[in-house]
């Protein structure tokens, strides 16, 4: 078998993806078969760091739509992240793969805070890491946390896995039957497309700090594994 390309990366799931076709909620199936594809990974001696995200609960940007204070419907979004991690772990350890879940925002009961040396301390000792609550302050999304995170920790690439799409696309495909899906990109190529691939608060964080991204789907089985082999899956975002 091929050496994997990665040594430590950084899995950033939406929380649409984990509900499913049901699009809301969390998908039991869903749940089980990304756990599996991450056990697949540190089996292949990976270090690996998850953030989810938490848009099948609570979106931030839906309440202060509403009407309601931004600052408490992002706060409200972080607490969904929580949940979705603590779901996550618990497929985790079902199969036998040993789990933290680091939140920003301090709820010792559930979690433990998260802390750069101890987060890394428990990558190198193979554990998965689950960051949860995003970065711990509004007007920031999990994309900002995934590029953040993926900084500190000093991450080889962020895997971006994707429900509705394998790769990143001139226009959204599900829309428009001419879009074009792009193999590689530049960071400078998304932000002055437009291109809708994270925010550009994420995208300018990973271009400041040379940290690649692979986006791909989720929906494959067996793609995490692919993408840390670093076979042509997806689009490949910054350096190879």
């Amino acid at each position: 078998m091929s050496a994997p390309k990665y040594k430590r990366i950084v899995l950033k799931l939406s929380g649409e993806a984990l509900a499913g076709d049901k699009g809301f909620g969390l998908s039991p199936e869903v749940i089980k078969n990304v756990a599996k594809q991450v056990k697949e990974v540190v089996e292949l001696g990976v270090e690996v760091a998850v953030v989810v995200g938490g848009g099948n609960i609570w979106r931030g940007k839906i309440g202060s739509e509403m009407g309601m204070d931004r600052t408490t419907a992002d706060y409200m979004g972080m607490l969904a992240t929580v949940m979705n991690s603590m779901a996550l772990q618990d497929a985790l350890e079902k199969w036998d793969v040993e789990t933290r879940v680091a939140t920003s925002i301090d709820m010792r009961q559930v979690a433990e805070p998260y802390i750069r040396r101890k987060a890394i301390r428990n990558l190198e000792k193979k554990r998965v890491v689950i960051f949860a609550g995003g970065t711990g302050n509004p007007y920031f999304s999990t994309d900002t946390t995934a590029a953040l995170r993926a900084a500190e920790i000093e991450a080889d690439v962020i895997l971006m896995a994707k429900n509705n799409v394998d790769g990143v696309y001139s226009a959204d495909p599900m829309k428009d039957s001419t879009a074009v899906k792009y193999d590689e990109l530049s960071y400078l190529d998304v932000i002055s497309q437009g291109l809708e691939v994270m925010d550009s608060t994420a995208s300018t964080l990973c271009m400041d700090n040379d940290i690649p991204l692979v986006v791909f789907s989720i929906m494959e089985e067996g793609n995490i594994k692919k993408a840390v082999l670093g076979e042509e899956i997806g689009t490949v975002i910054g350096r190879n």
